[in-house]
């Protein structure tokens, strides 16, 4: 991977100290990427404003988020999977397309009714992906239902959207808003944007005649668990009052390499969030006017959201039929010992004890 760095865009945003710490973290990797290879394609079922469907998720390596260039987020190693040099050709990006296309065909029985587009960064930033790519890929999918493509607040535009709603496209724009909460978006997750910049996004978007799917962080570094289940419930209930925010999807934070909570992981001063967490999060908002969803990457493993190890994968399956059914009964087909574990956890952990249990 070539050499992170700030550009004029990225300097005095978020902590400074911090980006100078993780570009150096970032440049000790030496891995390198086909840039007319995806990063992952995969194929699962997803909640939508138009029902269950079946998705087409393609991550596109591109030249890697301009955030985490500059050193970005605590928790995201995205970008340690971008592509030298910064830039991917047009060519190329679609030849990613065409793999995803390639894959889709042989794994999955007809066409997938909605897309959703990736790139680890933002999609709609066109140093990332260019407006000639952007309108290709628009009319490469004009046949579908939906596409859900993913971005910071500052380059979502209803002209760029416009691209996709004049195929005939039902679009979402996917934002990591990560939480609702101003502070600990900037202090415990290093991104510099505030909930307006947020809410005009989504004002952009419906303007657009689009909507918006609000990516949520469950657990940042340097917030207790009862500390990162309050400001969850709390920052689904904000999400949910914005218009044109019709969907929040929680993910829980993993251990990623070449992050700042690596680099706490190792030292003892960082434990993904319980499962348990998870599901106290999805059956306080239930209620609430907006679909709550939740996908734990690497559940069941030290790195990843966990319980005790006896119960995840049953917690695990709970959580992925909540998605589809947004049903919070399911949750009482499951239990375990450890909840009481957790339940002490949530009672007793402050922050000069984190984490409290492993």
């Amino acid at each position: 991977m070539s050499q992170p760095s700030p550009d004029v865009y990225e300097q005095g945003r978020g902590m400074d100290a911090h980006n100078q710490v993780m570009r150096e973290i970032r440049a000790r990797n030496d891995a390198s990427y086909e840039p007319d290879e995806p990063t992952r394609v995969w194929i699962d079922r997803d909640n939508t404003p138009d029902g269950v469907l079946d998705s087409l998720t393609i991550v596109l390596n591109t030249g890697g988020c301009r955030w985490a260039r500059a050193g970005g987020c605590t928790m995201c190693g995205y970008v340690a999977e971008s592509v030298d040099g910064g830039t991917v050709a047009h060519a190329d990006l679609l030849a990613q397309i065409d793999a995803a296309l390639e894959q889709e065909r042989e794994t999955h029985d007809g066409t997938c009714r909605q897309v959703k587009i990736y790139t680890s960064g933002s999609f709609l930033d066109e140093r990332e992906v260019p407006a000639e790519t952007r309108g290709a890929i628009a009319e490469r999918f004009g046949d579908r239902d939906r596409i859900v493509v993913e971005s910071l607040p500052d380059f979502v535009d209803r002209e760029k959207i416009a691209d996709f709603r004049e195929q005939g496209l039902e679009t979402d724009v996917a934002i990591g808003l990560e939480t609702a909460t101003d502070r600990v978006r900037h202090d415990c997750v290093n991104k510099y944007f505030d909930f307006a910049d947020f809410e005009d996004a989504c004002a952009e978007a419906v303007a657009a005649d689009a909507g918006v799917k609000a990516y949520l962080l469950m657990k940042p570094p340097f917030l207790s668990e009862s500390e990162a289940i309050d400001d969850m419930i709390s920052s689904v209930k904000r999400c949910g009052a914005v218009e044109g925010c019709h969907t929040v999807s929680m993910n829980p934070t993993n251990v990623q390499r070449y992050t700042m909570v690596e680099q706490l992981y190792f030292d003892g001063g960082y434990r993904p969030p319980w499962l348990w967490s998870v599901v106290e999060v999805l059956r306080e908002t239930v209620e609430e006017d907006v679909t709550v969803v939740s996908d734990p990457v690497g559940h069941g493993s030290d790195r990843g959201p966990h319980n005790c190890g006896e119960c995840d994968d049953h917690v695990q399956t709970a959580i992925k039929d909540f998605n589809l059914r947004q049903d919070p009964s399911v949750f009482s087909q499951v239990e375990c010992e450890c909840e009481r574990t957790w339940e002490a956890v949530r009672e007793r952990e402050k922050n000069y004890s984190l984490p409290l249990a492993q």
